[in-house]
């Protein structure tokens, strides 16, 4: 089985997509990260919606969570509202490592050694300069399974 056998239709973002309307699709979606894509159309990196919290959560809420319990429960339900203008390009981490991306002809064992490696849930496929739609871990399982 290859790549290409796995392959579906996947959302994407851009580097410059809003973090809220980011959060927003994942939500509607069930999507647990989303592939971004650069302004050529190929992946850049795949966000996962934790990258989305560790933006959206203050930072001292994070460092102690005690801190987190004794903000009011109106105020913790709009944390997503505090992001302001902030993007996608802010989620990330300012130099991404290995790409989760493969060709169409990658087997279904490189696909999963790559998600492994890259602790990724998604893995981008492109073929020639082209993204052609997204392998996930869901899929991945399914197949390997025998589900």
């Amino acid at each position: 089985m290859r790549a290409r056998d796995l392959l579906t239709d996947f959302p994407t973002v851009t580097l410059d997509t809003p973090i809220r309307e980011t959060a927003r699709l994942m939500a509607e979606l069930h999507l647990a990260g989303l592939i971004v894509l650069n302004e050529d159309g190929l992946p850049h990196s795949v966000l996962p919606g934790t990258q989305v919290l560790a933006l959206a959560v203050p930072g001292y809420c994070q460092d102690d969570p005690a801190l987190a319990r004794v903000v009011d429960e109106a105020h913790a339900d709009r944390f997503l509202h505090d992001v302001g203008d902030r993007t996608v390009r802010d989620a990330l981490p300012p130099q991404p490592k290995e790409l989760p991306v493969t060709d169409p002809d990658a087997t279904i064992l490189e696909v999963a050694a790559l998600m492994a490696r890259t602790r990724s849930p998604l893995v981008a496929v492109v073929d020639q300069d082209r993204y052609l739609g997204a392998i996930t871990l869901t899929v991945l399982f399914d197949r390997v399974s025998g589900a």
